[in-house]
This record gives structure tokens, sequence and C-alpha cells, in this order.
């Protein structure tokens, strides 16, 4: 944690850093000791040390300066710090002021210059105020700071980016906090440019990319090698499972990630049925504990970093990013998940980020304290989402197209959903529009039996409908199905008993694509069980058939 400030402000330079000087000498072990020559100065330093979000402890004024008079400046400097201990300097003339800002600026006491011996007639006194001011001392929260509005899009991006890359972060709503305001005062944001991010060293992004947060936060975006044994495309379970199997076992291994590592699994508010978690686990510990594990094993780790092309070159294979970069490698996976299928109605693209959310969006849940949540969906992540928001949100209705949860969702997950008063299960259901102009205020819901519709109010509506692959960039190299997902070994299909283009005498392994040496695991794989379990046992097994094509091409 930072040092607390005590901050001397004094117009004569001597006498500045005499009393600097003392103070540091006493109190520098630790309180941070800063001077500043003018009340106006002092202000512009204040306003720094409220975007580090460090705290001031005490300030030692003098009262008699030029333009800015010691009551003046205290006067503004507790709007930014009003816990701050407050002490006036001053000669005997002005004694009689000092005694009336005890009663009008609340000093805490004055002190006569000279102040020697400082032993005497300064540290005692500075020490119980000090004292006094640490006894009801509470530590600013130590990180980075989102200032935005609930129903800004750039503001959910900026929270959701920093939440799955498992970056701590304090959010504040320029609607509702005061010091969310002055905070954009003094970084010199509008409105227009948020959301504001504060950096724990003072600086600050407005309405920043995912890209230019990670870098700002240490994340690698660019790779450290020109060629790799192993490149993984993908960080969810899968792609992670890979990531550590190979590199434990020493083959030199890079993976690219789009957004955070854990994918769409990395969201899940709770995953109960994964084996050796009895008591079930977030996504995002899931995530974060396979994270620790590939780098402990020496993985290297892009993101936000996206692919754009892949080609091959007698055994090698290249990867083109979205940069222009390339980087090489003996063998590819893909593990490229899939993304939640947009919901196509009249209204919702442009509502979405601003009451309208694909995924659990976990960052949305304290924003949803007493208001009524919908969720769209009947499979497993829609009902483990539901069980979450239930602990915030006064109502959770969920709005299934079925008749029934039991054709999509896991029995243990419809028990839960049925002993929780708060969710309610809306059968024969779809949402047929919604309203509203800068952010959801309502949604039209439809009877899939009897074409009844109606309104609702609504300002937040989660919808969970189904994956599709993002696999398109992958068209005229990898041969997919009609959906986009990718086929591997013996769906792969076959013209007079050949597979198009394949070169090899042997067939493609259980997990290879119809390039030699590039192979899919998870769910982007034609005919893979959506499940997180499997996804890691896929992830783990590929490692084993890129050993037996690297002994082959190597």
């Amino acid at each position: 944690m930072a040092k607390p400030v005590i901050l001397t402000v004094d117009d004569d330079p001597e006498v500045l850093q005499a009393v600097a000087r003392d103070v540091r000498q006493e109190f520098g072990d630790r309180f941070r000791v800063l001077r500043a020559e003018s009340g106006t100065s002092a202000l512009t330093a204040l306003e720094q040390i409220k975007l580090r979000n460090q705290s001031v402890a005490l300030f030692l004024v003098d009262q008699r300066m030029p333009h800015m008079s010691g009551v003046e400046f205290l006067e503004q400097a507790l709007q930014m710090f009003p816990d701050a201990k407050r002490a006036l300097l001053t000669a005997y003339a002005d004694t009689e002021a000092a005694i009336r800002a005890i009663n009008s600026t609340r000093i805490d006491y004055y002190l006569m210059k000279p102040w020697d011996p400082p032993q005497e007639r300064l540290y005692p006194v500075l020490q119980d105020l000090l004292d006094d001011w640490q006894a009801h001392f509470h530590p600013p929260f130590e990180g980075i700071r989102v200032i935005g509005n609930r129903w800004s899009p750039h503001s959910h991006q900026a929270k959701d980016f920093l939440a799955r890359n498992q970056v701590p972060y304090q959010w504040l709503d320029i609607e509702l906090s005061e010091e969310a305001q002055h905070l954009a005062a003094y970084a010199n944001c509008d409105k227009l440019h948020l959301p504001l991010v504060l950096f724990a060293d003072g600086s600050s992004l407005m309405q920043p990319t995912n890209t230019q947060i990670a870098e700002k936060i240490g994340l690698r975006t660019q790779a450290e090698k020109q060629f790799y044994d192993l490149i993984i495309i993908g960080g969810g379970p899968a792609g992670l499972a890979a990531a550590v199997y190979a590199a434990s076992e020493g083959l030199r291994t890079v993976m690219i990630e789009r957004e955070a590592p854990g994918g769409q699994a990395g969201t899940s508010s709770r995953i109960e049925n994964y084996l050796g978690f009895p008591s079930g686990l977030s996504g995002s510990d899931l995530a974060y504990r396979a994270v620790a594990q590939a780098r402990r094993f020496g993985v290297e780790i892009l993101t936000p970093q996206e692919c754009q092309a892949i080609r091959s070159e007698e055994q090698y294979r290249f990867v083109q990013l979205v940069n222009g970069n390339e980087i090489s490698a003996h063998a590819i996976i893909l593990a490229l998940g899939v993304s939640w299928r947009r919901l196509d109605i009249p209204g919702l693209d442009r509502l979405t980020g601003a009451g309208v959310y694909y995924g659990a969006a976990q960052t949305e849940a304290m924003s949803c304290q007493g208001e009524e949540v919908y969720i769209v969906g009947g499979a497993n992540s829609a009902g483990q989402a539901a069980m979450y928001f239930s602990k915030y949100a006064h109502k959770v209705t969920m709005l299934v197209r079925a008749d029934s949860l039991t054709k999509s969702m896991s029995q243990y997950l419809i028990d839960q959903i049925a002993d929780t008063p708060n969710i309610h299960v809306q059968t024969h259901t779809t949402v047929i529009a919604a309203k509203g102009e800068t952010r959801l205020e309502a949604i039209t819901l439809q009877n899939t039996l009897t074409g009844e519709q109606q309104t609702v109010p609504a300002t937040s509506l989660f919808i969970f409908i189904g994956a599709v692959p993002r696999t398109s960039w992958l068209d005229g190299v990898i041969e997919r199905d009609e959906r986009g997902f990718i086929l591997t070994g013996s769906y792969l299909p076959r013209e007079q008993g050949r597979i198009k283009g394949w070169t090899l005498p042997r067939d493609p392994y259980l997990l290879e694509t119809n390039v030699p040496g590039i192979f899919a695991v998870g769910d982007v794989r034609h005919g893979s069980v959506k499940r997180v379990a499997s996804g890691v046992g896929e992830g783990s097994i590929c490692v084993q058939f890129i050993h037996q094509y690297l002994s082959n091409v190597v």
C-alpha cells in the first residue's frame, strides 16, 4: 500500500524546506511528505493524489500566503480529502485568525512559528493528530477504477474485459457517485468520452480498447518468438488443457486468445458437475487455475489477440494475426470455442451492452440489485445464470421456448431452480421486440402456442440461445460442416475413398483436420460433446496425436 501523504504548504521556500525536513525526519518512515509553494499548486497536486486513489493524512499549511490563504486552501482541499487532519502554521499576528478558523473551517490545531525545538513543539502535536487519523483510517481500494455509465456499451466492455482477465477493479457509476464526477473532472473527461479507466500510477485512458487496457496492465499481446512447436488458437478449457499438457511435455507452446482465457466456460457463474469439485466452482476460478498452471510450465499467452488466417508450407504451419504479424509452428490446435447466437429481433442490436447482454455478464449482477432480470434460454448456461442472478435480483424470469427445462438442462439445476422462490420459469415464450432509445426499457413477449403478445418493463435481458462457431476466416483451408463446425478424423468427407487434399499415406488422427498437423478440439469441433470436462479431455489427448505427428515430420 502507498504511504499516506502529509502535505506541507508555505510560500516561503526556506520555511517550506525546513518544515518538510523536520516532518520527514520524524514521520517519513510511515508517511510520504510532499510540499507545495502555493495553495494553487497544492490543489493541483491533490488532484493527482486523488486520481492515484491515495490518502492524505495531514495538511500542514501556512496561513499568510499571497493569492490564497491557508484557510482558503483548506476549504477547497477538504472537499477532496474531508477526513484529513489540518493544522495551520501562524505568526503571532495571525493567532486570532487561526482561532476563528478552528470554528469556521474545522482546523484541528494551529502552530506558532518558529516551532523549534521540533521534538517539543512540533512532533507531539502532529503525532496526536496522525494517531487520531490512523484510528479511523480505512485503506482505499488499490487498483484500477472504471468510471462510466451503467447503460454504456463501452463501459460494459471495459468492465467485462477486466473481470474475465481476473483483474480486480472498482466500478464507479457517473450518474450515482459524486466521487466519480469529481474524478472525471480532475482527469478532464466529459461524459461523451466515458468510460474513464484510472490506474494506480495516476494515468488514465478514455474510452479505451481492450488492447490498450491489456498493454497498460501488462498482458502480453505480441509473441516473443517467430517459431514454436505448437500454436494453440483459443483459450477455453480445451485450449488451456492442451497448453498445460503440451508445455509440461517439453513443447514450446504459445496460446492466442481473442478475449480472455476461459472462453465461454469462463463466464459461467457455477459449474457443479466438474469432476473433483464436489462444491462446484465458477468458470473464472477454473480459468484462473488453468492459466496459472499453463504459465508455470512456460506457456506464452497472448491476449487479447486475434488470428485472421492460417496457411501451410511444407512441414510448417503459419498463423497471421490481425495486426499483420505472422508466427509459425510445426503444429496448430484450433480450440476456438463458440459464441452465443444473436437474437434477431427489432431494436436489440443497438441495446446490446445497454441492458441487453449475451452470456452471464456477471459484471452487471450488482447493478441488478432489487430489479427484475429476464433470461432467455433453457440450457445449463441459462440455469446457472438464473441461480447466480437470483442472489441479487428481486425476481428472475426465465423465458423458455420449450414446454419445460427437462429437454436441455441437467436435473441438478432444474431442482435448484424449483427450490429458489424468486426464479420464475415461463415456458412457450419468446422475445419478439426490445424497446428503448439509449437503454433497454421494455420487451415484448409472445406465447408460442396462442400467439398472444404482451409488453413488460425490463432493464436487464441476458440471452443464452445456443452457440455458433466463428470459423469463417478458415474458408478455403479447413473443412467445416454446414454450420461452421470443424470436421476432424472420421467426419472428414471422402471422394473415392480419399480425403480431398490429404497428402499423407496414413488417415487423419481422431482430432486432426483435413490439413496434416492442424487439429481441432472442444466445442468448435463437429461432433464434440459440449461440456467443460469433454473439452478438457480433448485438449489433453490431442497432445498425444501431436507427438505422433511430430515424430514423422520433424
